[in-house]
């Protein structure tokens, strides 16, 4: 029989993972709908480490937020939608956890005439200060990748099509 203390204890893990994958949320949601200020938000103040395939690696969000402002809230003529599932939530210690995401995303670009799909998977890295979950590390690596251009008539053809970059990351998963 579970005692009013392991109760309390599982409850508390419980909330810990639904904070997190808030969290990811939030952040996924800032992205699609350009809110630089919120992303900006869902990392640690100081440290944050951000790499993602395509892009150089971070050691703070405002550079990340910076090159995200650029490329998407710049630019009326592009619509993201990041879409995280399978999140794998373990809780390492009292404030900090790991998670890894799966991503789906797809970019329209109204002015190119373009759709991107891509996939590929987060690890990240989570802490706890002053009472709230920030991600510490978010580390993004493509599995498939997919440009299509849309002509002036509807019809479509395929530009590119990617393959993962042999990094070792998804196959020591």
């Amino acid at each position: 029989m579970a005692t009013v203390a392991d109760l309390e204890k599982r409850l508390q893990a419980l909330e810990d993972i639904h904070a997190i994958q808030e969290l990811k949320a939030r952040y996924l949601r800032a992205c699609d709908r350009k809110q630089p200020d919120t992303m900006r938000d869902c990392f640690i103040e100081k440290g944050a480490v951000i790499e993602a395939d395509g892009f150089p690696s971070f050691n703070d969000r405002d550079g990340w937020v910076a090159v995200f402002t650029d490329l998407a809230v710049k630019n009326p003529n592009v619509m993201d939608m990041h879409h995280g599932q399978n999140p794998q939530i373990t809780l390492t210690g009292p404030d900090s956890a790991t998670g890894v995401w799966d991503l789906n995303f797809c970019q329209i670009n109204v002015k190119e005439r373009t759709v991107v799909n891509l996939a590929g998977e987060y690890r990240d890295e989570y802490v706890r200060q002053n009472g709230r979950w920030w991600i510490s590390a978010q580390r993004f690596r493509q599995t498939s990748f997919q440009m299509r251009l849309v002509g002036e008539d509807g019809q479509e053809k395929v530009m590119a099509l990617g393959k993962p970059p042999s990094t070792g990351f998804i196959e020591n998963a």
